[in-house]
């Protein structure tokens, strides 16, 4: 006898096409490990669903009328595994992130839920699209903090080094420790509006009000509502004097 027990996860199909969530629902039946708990065809129903059934996934279309996908996530706080599903590919290539497990351009095969299943099952990270560099209008879906949420990459004033995280810091005072490392922010920021000025610290020049000299050939860096300064190290004096001219 086979005592095995198998994990059953619940899902939310949000899509405002009736035959596109339909069609979902019905590939969604052949896995026994998944079971859809409920659909939605707008943000505002969604949301709410989220709040009754807490699902453990959730299939989302990104362009619905009125309000988006990506809007539905900035109203929310969910653990959920998102797999985003859509005709529009752009979307795919920078709005990746930690939580966004997958995406699925329509019309969605079998063969390629399949493939994001087992990814769900094994919890093993995207590997479907390269990581490219951030355009300074992108938003990354990301952990931030306790929160899972859209972070706009224009917001940033400033990037701290904590461990092997980095703490983020945002224009309006709020920050959040994010599972990135200073490299990673590194190679994935625009190169003409982020620089890194110290081996702990990257800041966005738009948020720089002024640079000081100080000791030692070296520079401190004022942010804009930020009262305490950021040190320039001699290594990255040059480059930021350059962008400075």
């Amino acid at each position: 006898m086979n005592n095995e027990t198998v994990e059953i996860l619940t899902a939310l199909v949000v899509d405002d096409e009736r035959l596109a969530r339909a069609e979902m629902i019905s590939m969604l039946g052949n896995f026994k490990n998944i079971r859809v708990a409920g659909e939605a065809d707008s943000v505002d129903m969604a949301e709410e669903q989220i709040a009754k059934l807490r699902p453990d996934l959730i299939f989302l279309d990104i362009q619905m009328p009125g309000k988006s996908g990506f809007d539905l996530l900035e109203q929310i706080e969910t653990s959920a595994k998102i797999i985003f599903v859509t005709a529009y590919d752009e979307y795919a290539i920078r709005a990746f992130e930690v939580n966004a497990l997958d995406y699925l351009p329509k019309p969605v095969s079998l063969e390629r839920l399949a493939k994001t299943v087992e990814k769900i099952l094994s919890n093993s990270p995207n590997t479907h699209f390269a990581i490219k560099r951030l355009q300074y209008s992108d938003r990354l879906f990301i952990e931030f903090g306790t929160q899972i949420r859209f972070l706009k990459i224009s917001e940033i004033t400033h990037i701290m080094a904590e461990g092997d995280y980095t703490m983020v810091y945002l224009q309006n005072g709020v920050k959040g420790l994010v599972s990135k490392s200073m490299k990673e922010w590194e190679d994935r920021l625009p190169e003409n509006f982020f620089c890194r000025i110290h081996r702990s610290s990257i800041v966005n020049t738009e948020y720089v009000s002024h640079i000081d000299k100080y000791y030692n050939n070296s520079y401190k860096v004022c942010i804009k509502g930020v009262s305490e300064p950021l040190i320039i190290s001699r290594r990255y004096a040059k480059r930021i004097r350059e962008m400075f001219g």
